[in-house]
C-alpha cells in the first residue's frame, strides 16, 4: 500500500513537468505586441490617447489597475506599471458563449511599462494568436477581428499620442 501512495504522489508531482515538457515552445515575445511610446509622449499623454481612441472605436475601459502603486503601497520602489482593460461586452459575451475557455482572455489588456532607462512601453496580448488558433464561426471571427483592430487602434494611438 505504502508502495502505491509514493507511485501516485510521484505521478501527481511530476505530471505537470512532462506535460509543461510536452508543449510546443514558444517565446514570450512572439505572444505579445509591444510599442515604444515616442519620445516626445509622455505616459500620461498615451494614456489620455488610449481611452479617448476606446471611446472613438466603442471599447469600453471596464478596469485600470495601478500595480506599480500598489507595490509602492507595500514599501518597495516600482517603475511605472498599470493595466487598462478595454472590452467589447457584448462580443465577450458571444465568444463565452461559443467557447467558455475564451472567458480566460478576457477583458483584454494593454499594459503601460516603464523600463529601467525611463522609456514608456505598450504591451498587449497577440490576439492573431487566439484568433487563429482555434475554430469559431464565421461571425464570431469576424468581431474578434473588429476587436483586435481596434485594440491595434487603440495601442497605437498611445504610442503616436494621438488626441
Amino acid at each position: 500500500m505504502k508502495n502505491i501512495f509514493v507511485l501516485v504522489m510521484a505521478a501527481l508531482l511530476f505530471a505537470p513537468i512532462s506535460f509543461a515538457a510536452d508543449m510546443p515552445q514558444i517565446s514570450i515575445e512572439q505572444t505579445v505586441i509591444k510599442k515604444k511610446i515616442a519620445e516626445d509622449v509622455s505616459m500620461d499623454d498615451a494614456i489620455a490617447s488610449m481611452k479617448l481612441r476606446a471611446n472613438l472605436r466603442n471599447m469600453k475601459l471596464v478596469a485600470h489597475l495601478p500595480l506599480s502603486k500598489q507595490v509602492e503601497s507595500m514599501g518597495q520602489k516600482a517603475r511605472r506599471m498599470d493595466i487598462y482593460q478595454f472590452c467589447d461586452p457584448l462580443t465577450a459575451q458571444r465568444m463565452v458563449e461559443a467557447n467558455i475557455n475564451f472567458a480566460a482572455y478576457l477583458p483584454c489588456r494593454i499594459a503601460v511599462v516603464e523600463d529601467n532607462s525611463g522609456q514608456g512601453w505598450l504591451v498587449m496580448m497577440n490576439l492573431d494568436l487566439m484568433i487563429n488558433g482555434t475554430t469559431m464561426s464565421p461571425e464570431l471571427k469576424t468581431k474578434a477581428i473588429e476587436v483586435r483592430d481596434a485594440l491595434n487602434d487603440i495601442l497605437q494611438a498611445g504610442v503616436d499620442g494621438d488626441l
